[in-house]
């Protein structure tokens, strides 16, 4: 996915570093170190200059029970700020949940604005339907000034993902492409501890929402807790491990104080790999417990996965139920996808899946024809090969029902790294349907 910011585009695929620039007196972390013009502008230069693509301004204080300032006040700390790093280049983003001060800032060259309050005020969709601005939409409950008394949620992960996807369905029925819509979780916003950890170690359910996912938990006292320091300047190196962390489940736009140690950090990242699974043939003595014995079978794949070196397993679609393709004279499948980051070159990650294919009772005699498990590599960040012993993209991808659903469930507007984006328009073969349980 391209995030599409006025002038500026960033591709989803490669995580992107907004620097924090507080202008205000009162910020939790650093509140008053970047307060004139001058300081800011030196601050903003520095990030830019440690690999910030982005700067995030922004001139009142959304620390837990922080008091509002005035359009006027705000506008006062931030448009000479946003006017002069626009005027020099550099990517603004203007951090506000005021229509007026974000359409002061836009006019004056801001690409972004990142609104805390998650575009509920009807003026504010307004304003972005009116320009072309990048958008980042925050889940947040409450307002700064009461969103951490007893926040409750009867599934948070699901409940901020549900929000989210809504106030971006209402910028789009305003006239907003969706290619300018960024979402972020808000971790420590209307949020305890628990609930916090909860959405930070899900974040890859927040891209089945189908935008580019932001993470901004860079020195918030839920890492403080977790890691047991303090002070909340002390926090960027658990903060660069959690941004990491963030990126790996598929984030990829990352807010950070400290640019420096996020890009060194982010610099571990690993390649991510999609990995297709099938089933078609059951190890089970019972007539009609063939469709659980397949799924049973691809359970286990994904526990023997779970093995592999350098790798960790991020995601993994429903199962669905499929016609058989090429080779019809077979019983049904079930099909999912995976989504792995790993540190295995593709060919040696292919000997691996073909090794837990034989643990399972793989047999090849007839080319497409009945098998326990098929473990095929489906795309592979930034590889692409066309030889005897792999094709990457996989080339069969895009016509396979039981491909592309499961894909598009876990990675929606998926890009391989040919640059094809994956639809279901060219589906041809391999009828799948979600198998409900």
């Amino acid at each position: 996915m391209i995030w599409h910011c006025a002038g500026y585009a960033f591709d989803s695929r490669t995580p992107v570093v907004m620097g924090v620039l507080n202008v205000t007196p009162d910020s939790f972390s650093d509140g008053g170190q970047h307060a004139s013009v001058e300081a800011a502008l030196a601050h903003a230069e520095r990030m830019v200059e440690e690999g910030a693509l982005i700067i995030d301004v922004g001139g009142e204080s959304a620390r837990p029970g922080a008091a509002p300032v005035t359009e006027e006040e705000e506008l006062a700390r931030v448009l000479e700020v946003v006017r002069t790093l626009a005027s020099r280049g550099v990517c603004v983003s203007i951090d506000t949940r005021h229509a007026a001060v974000a359409q002061a800032c836009v006019e004056a060259g801001a690409s972004i604005i990142n609104d805390i309050s998650g575009f509920r005020d009807p003026a504010m969709r307004a304003l972005a339907a009116s320009c072309d601005a990048g958008l980042v939409v925050m889940h947040m409950q409450g307002d700064p000034a009461t969103m951490q008394e007893n926040p409750r949620y009867h599934d948070v992960v699901a409940e901020v993902r549900d929000y989210l996807r809504a106030q971006a369905a209402l910028l789009e029925a305003a006239g907003v492409d969706r290619s300018r819509i960024c979402v972020d979780p808000g971790p420590g916003f209307g949020k305890t501890y628990s609930q916090t950890k909860d959405v930070v170690r899900n974040f890859h359910e927040f891209v089945h929402t189908g935008y580019p996912v932001m993470c901004a938990v860079s020195r918030k006292s839920f890492i403080g807790s977790m890691y047991g320091i303090d002070e909340a300047a002390d926090r960027d190196e658990a903060s660069a491990a959690e941004a990491l962390m963030a990126c790996e489940l598929g984030c990829s736009v990352v807010r950070a104080h400290d640019v420096a140690q996020t890009v060194a950090k982010l610099a571990d990242l690993r390649p991510y790999a999609l990995i297709g699974m099938g089933s078609s043939v059951a190890l089970v003595a019972n007539p009609g417990e063939e469709q659980e014995g397949k799924i049973a079978i691809l359970n286990q794949a994904v526990s023997d996965l779970c093995l592999l070196p350098d790798t960790q397993i991020i995601d993994v679609s429903s199962f669905y139920a499929s016609k058989p393709a090429y080779y019809e004279d077979q019983e049904d499948f079930v099909n999912a996808v995976m989504l792995v980051r790993t540190g295995l070159p593709p060919r040696e990650l292919l000997r691996y899946l073909h090794a837990v294919e034989n643990s399972l009772g793989r047999v090849r005699t007839i080319a497409n024809g009945p098998r326990t498990l098929d473990l095929d590599i489906l795309d592979y960040q930034c590889y692409v090969s066309d030889d005897e012993e792999l094709v990457l993209p996989h080339p069969r991808i895009a016509e396979r029902d039981f491909v592309v659903k499961p894909l598009l469930e876990i990675a929606p507007h998926h890009v391989l790294a040919n640059g094809k984006e994956i639809t279901a328009d060219e589906v041809r073969l391999g009828e799948a349907h979600r198998i409900e349980r």
